[in-house]
């Protein structure tokens, strides 16, 4: 419970850059906490107490050893690497549930929910497992960032789907050991399928909601498992995160005017979704020098800087946060607007300026500051292309 509590607080923690530092502290604390917890109550053997704490330790040197050399700019990629292992653990958990299970499914009464929460786990598992690597892929430039439109790829994603409807149906109508782990491989492989073929259809700047839509599914497929397992901090930890991201994907949408149906069925901004006769662009574009752009600031009293993930590119965050300060020091009004879907996943613009030093009370939502717009000086758009 104590391990919940604080999985909990560390969420509200997070919600503000304020209080980041306690709600990371708070979600370090919950979940060493909540695997002393379990270690405490499976009891295991000395040397099965070995394998896990040798495995628990290797798994956090590599952790460490990644954090301390990740960049800012490659946190996208990262989180999408790891969302694929969680992918990847879920399905393991669940063939190895079902093996160790499977002598109790004759006389337990709760078999058919405990055997369709192994089989939902595995699918969710192998859709986020192969959609977090393309992901990756896309985010790494190891693959084309562009949308891949198959030849009738909804007819396919609905033949993979039926397939898993029909896969799961067998499997819960034949008791066999055989046809269970026969049907979770056959979801498994489908689900891998399913994965690819649906992230391969959205593009790259649609990837900010790819990661939250696939760290839903990492949730849920959490929260499967501890169900199956009779674990109370995964089942709660995963419904959080489950919940949460699919809450962040919902916004990011209503924010790019799309629904996720849109995003995630893939293909926007392609011959395919695209009819009819183009936008006119009316009006007469300016263009500023440095001079003029530098006087602009000098004139103005109130300004709002939006930036962009070519902000991060450039590694520009810190002679922003130094011009940010003369405009300060000098009477200035500078605040920040963070566009929802800015940058390459949620807040990354976020941890972009708060490592420069940047003050986090300058460092706005959209809403927050939409409605301020009309009395400001000068809107600085610094980073709206990623190069």
């Amino acid at each position: 419970l104590t391990s919940s509590l604080c999985c909990i607080g560390a969420l509200g923690g997070l919600s503000t850059q304020p209080t980041a530092r306690l709600g990371n502290a708070l979600g370090m604390i919950g979940v060493s906490s909540g695997i002393a917890a379990t270690l405490g109550l499976l009891q295991p053997s000395h040397p099965v107490l070995a394998q896990m704490l040798a495995t628990c330790g290797a798994g956090g040197l590599i952790g460490s050893i990644i954090a301390k050399r990740i960049e800012i700019t490659d946190l996208p990629q990262l989180v999408a690497a790891f969302h694929s292992l969680v992918g990847m653990a879920a399905v393991l958990t669940c063939l190895s549930t079902y093996i160790d299970h499977y002598p109790t499914f004759a006389t337990d009464p709760a078999a058919t929910m405990v055997k369709t929460a192994l089989f939902l786990g595995t699918y969710i598992g192998g859709v986020t497992f192969t959609g977090s690597l393309i992901a990756y892929g896309k985010l790494q430039g190891s693959l084309n960032s562009a949308p891949l439109m198959l030849p009738g790829r909804h007819a396919i994603n609905t033949g993979l789907l039926a397939a898993n409807v029909g896969a799961m149906g067998y499997y819960l109508a034949d008791p066999s050991m055989s046809v269970g782990l026969g049907m979770l491989g056959t979801t498994a492989a489908l689900s891998g399928v399913m994965g690819v073929t649906l992230t391969m259809a959205i593009g790259g700047a649609d990837m900010p909601v790819v990661i939250t839509v696939l760290n839903s599914y990492s949730g849920w497929a959490l929260c499967a498992e501890g169900f199956m397992l009779n674990n109370n901090l995964m089942t709660v930890v995963g419904s959080l995160i489950g919940s949460s991201g699919a809450i962040l994907s919902y916004i990011m949408c209503v924010a790019m005017n799309r629904s996720l149906p849109n995003v995630i069925l893939g293909g926007f901004g392609t011959s395919s979704t695209g009819g009819g006769k183009p936008m006119e662009i009316t009006g007469t574009a300016t263009e500023w020098n440095a001079e003029q752009t530098v006087q602009a600031m000098v004139d103005s009293k109130n300004i709002i800087i939006v930036p962009g993930y070519g902000l991060a590119v450039a590694k520009g965050q810190y002679p922003v946060a130094e011009m940010v300060s003369i405009l300060r020091k000098k009477g200035k009004n500078v605040r920040f607007g963070i566009h929802p879907v800015a940058g390459r996943m949620p807040g990354q613009l976020n941890v972009l300026l708060a490592e420069a030093g940047v003050p986090y009370d300058v460092v706005m939502e959209m809403d927050e500051i939409n409605d301020d717009f009309p009395d400001t000086d000068l809107v600085l758009v610094i980073g709206a292309n990623d190069t």
